[in-house]
């Protein structure tokens, strides 16, 4: 994995989530496969655990065409389900969201609301977790699901109008 350059204008990938929670670490682990996977030169992929704050300044310091957060997410559906959501970058509160373990995309891009910085597109590669317990690994069905979202994350960067 590399990674982002501040001046990069291409697509990140950003896996986020905490490893130490479960299923929370369904986007570092997308990113380590992705890490395998022969991607068009204008995608980085980075693995940033828990680190909210520097993939904001991350986001804040560069100017990408498409941003694609991988995360474990609750949205009620069964447990493995991947989706794809575009999110909504324009209405955004600079509100203080300052939370060292809190990775959520919406914080994530609060926060770079708070740093006065707009992205261009994000979207949301999540998966509907099972098990968010402290414990190391993922649930058998959210590790199924690993390879669902690396073959979205593909399609999606290989299909990227560049």
């Amino acid at each position: 994995m590399s990674s982002p350059s501040s001046r990069s204008s291409g697509v990140l990938v950003a896996g986020i989530g905490n490893i130490f929670l479960g299923d929370d670490g369904f986007g570092v682990e997308v990113a380590r496969r992705l890490a395998g996977v022969e991607l068009p030169p204008w995608v980085t992929v980075a693995d940033y655990g828990v680190r909210g704050m520097h993939l904001a300044y991350d986001l804040a310091a560069a100017d990408h065409e498409l941003t694609i957060l991988v995360d474990a997410t609750e949205r009620g559906d069964e447990a493995g389900t991947v989706y794809v959501v575009e999110l909504d970058t324009t209405s955004r509160t600079a509100r203080p969201c300052l939370d060292a373990h809190g990775m959520q995309p919406d914080v994530v891009l609060d926060l770079l609301a708070l740093l006065g910085h707009t992205p261009k597109r994000v979207l949301l590669v999540g998966c509907e977790p099972a098990v968010v317990d402290h414990r190391m690994g993922l649930s058998p069905v959210v590790e199924r699901a690993v390879g669902t979202a690396v073959a979205a994350v593909t399609e999606l960067v290989t299909n990227h109008d560049r």
